[in-house]
């Protein structure tokens, strides 16, 4: 089912910028983002970058203490939202970062929103070329634990993430 939504520009470049991990300077490291929330324009016509919903790599550690409950407390409550979240996650053998696109249709959301989001999201999936993990989630309490990212990740292989050790 398609919607005829576009997908800006900014949105692609976002998503290239998260997706690609070159040498950057200390600097520049520091402006990457860690998660981004994305939107339906106004009209609903295009999806755009959630103006404000952002969390940069150097905001981690400083006025960002923990990133994923950041990131969950920058969705609405009763509306739908794409997100890309840059997981840092340690598996009983090594430490791994991928990204993570997110579809947030909770149920308050209203029944318009959850089927425009819906029909639009293959427009966005599509230009997220690479994406290893995607996650629909519907409930607060679902996204709120770490532990359902983290099954999504590698499941009960996923030891900590953000540096929070998950299982004891």
């Amino acid at each position: 089912m398609a919607s005829g939504v576009m997908v800006s520009d900014d949105v692609v470049k976002v998503f290239n910028d998260m997706k690609v991990r070159h040498q950057l300077s200390p600097e520049e490291a520091k402006k990457r983002k860690k998660a981004v929330i994305f939107c339906l324009s106004d009209d609903k016509k295009t999806i755009i970058l959630e103006p404000g919903k952002e969390i940069l790599q150097g905001d981690v550690g400083c006025n960002v203490e923990d990133p994923y409950k950041t990131f969950v407390k920058m969705l609405p409550r009763n509306d739908c939202r794409y997100a890309l979240y840059d997981a840092l996650y340690e598996t009983k053998e090594t430490k791994k970062e991928d990204l993570v696109f997110v579809f947030w249709a909770p149920e308050e959301a209203s029944l318009k929103s959850k089927m425009i989001y819906a029909s639009s999201k293959d427009a966005i999936r599509k230009r997220f070329t690479g994406i290893k993990h995607e996650w629909q989630t519907n409930t607060y309490d679902d996204i709120n634990d770490p532990c359902n990212l983290a099954d999504k990740l590698g499941g009960n292989t996923v030891v900590s993430l953000e540096g929070k050790s998950l299982r004891s």
